[in-house]
């Protein structure tokens, strides 16, 4: 009884570990990251040291990414844009429901 409750301990702690670096996103507008064109849909962000993954269906595309802490929580997940050869780039994602800010290095995201 005790290690069934050990693994069922071990496995939630697993999957809240997990769960906590990863976040949904929700794209507008045709958006470029990394020189690749993410559509308007619904993505999932996982960050791995200083990348960000960004997923929807079989699409991935993967970044580099400076991670800040504000000193307050957002409210909720926003993008900011430049708007590089004419079309949008992220420039940084702050997650909603966290003190985390994503900023993309613009200059390799124009330069690939």
């Amino acid at each position: 009884m005790i290690k069934k409750a050990l693994f069922t301990f071990a496995t939630v702690a697993i999957t809240v570990a997990s769960a906590a670096n990863s976040y949904r996103l929700t794209v507008f507008e045709p958006s470029m990251v990394n020189g690749i064109e993410l559509k308007p849909g619904d993505y999932k962000i996982e960050l791995k040291d200083s990348t960000a993954i960004i997923t929807r269906g079989k699409q991935t595309v993967t970044a580099p990414v400076k991670i800040e802490t504000s000193p307050s929580k957002f409210s909720s997940t926003t993008v900011r844009y430049t708007n590089g050869n004419g079309k949008p780039s992220v420039d940084e994602i702050r997650l909603g429901g966290t003190k985390t800010k994503l900023v993309f290095n613009s200059t390799i995201s124009l330069a690939r």
